[in-house]
């Protein structure tokens, strides 16, 4: 049986999509928002899908995790962003409007705010736009993905602007894994074929990346030399030792404000 494969189809992995458009049309692709591929996983209604890393956290008892691939940066992610009316550390128990696409980005915002700047915000969960990002009834909201990457590179007047990779990375000296691949531990078939594909598709759409680029400027908010820079230069991809031991300290912190019920042992699959 083949697996039905979970694809977050943000900007940040243009290059598998490409690669997935090009060299794995046989897979079975299903698309969606963080949020909505977890519940999937969850649900046993798709057996495969990069997903936000708290989310194996949440799951871990079910799940493992896929070597060498993530979605990971360094300091700066410019698409994971906080847009505030005040300055961060004047935050205190403002309402904070909270993006329900993705789970990490929330714990992560709670984080950096509690050990941080020492607030206790009001956060609330709703939908978030890019027009009018931040409501009337509240201080500052949280953006992800493509939505984050363009208030970020076209700020609003009046605002200030949070990248929440740098805000980490200032709190730890760390860098940030906002997503793994994983795939459920009942699935019995196996997984060597289908993860060569997805590791080749990757490859070819880093390798293209110039042509992945291109396919998407006449849908996109953004110039080739934007996403240039975001992909493979803020944005990487490779799960690496140091994004390991970082992603401990992460959930470390996540247990320790009781976002999370444990701290999950990270445990891979063996692909035979």
């Amino acid at each position: 049986m083949s697996p039905r494969i979970g694809h977050i189809n943000f900007l940040n992995v243009l290059p598998l999509n490409y690669g997935y458009q090009h060299t794995a049309q046989d897979l079975k692709i299903i698309y969606g928002v963080p949020t909505f591929l977890n519940g999937e996983l969850r649900a046993g209604r798709i057996d495969l899908s990069n997903i936000s890393s708290i989310e194996y956290a949440k799951q871990s008892d079910e799940l493992l995790i896929l070597p060498e691939i993530c979605v990971r940066a360094d300091e700066d992610v410019t698409s994971i962003i906080l847009i505030s009316r005040k300055p961060i550390e004047n935050l205190r128990d403002d309402k904070i409007i909270l993006t329900s696409k993705s789970a990490t980005a929330q714990c992560l915002l709670k984080i950096i705010l509690h050990e941080g700047y020492d607030a206790a915000p009001n956060y609330e969960t709703r939908t978030v736009k890019v027009e009018n990002p931040v409501d009337d009834d509240a201080t500052a909201a949280l953006l992800i993905g493509d939505d984050a990457l363009y208030v970020y590179l076209n700020r609003p007047k009046n605002f200030y602007v949070y990248d929440l990779g740098r805000e980490w990375h200032k709190l730890t000296g760390r860098q940030m894994v906002y997503a793994l691949w994983a795939v459920r531990k009942n699935f019995n078939e196996p997984l060597k074929s289908t993860y060569e594909k997805i590791i080749r598709a990757f490859r070819f759409g880093i390798e293209n990346k110039t042509a992945a680029i291109k396919s998407v400027l006449s849908t996109k908010p953004f110039s080739f030399e934007e996403l240039d820079k975001y992909l493979g230069g803020v944005i990487k991809w490779d799960l690496t030792a140091e994004a390991l031991e970082a992603l401990k300290l992460y959930y470390q912190k996540a247990y320790e404000l009781n976002l999370i019920d444990k701290e999950p042992v990270l445990e891979f699959i063996d692909i035979k």
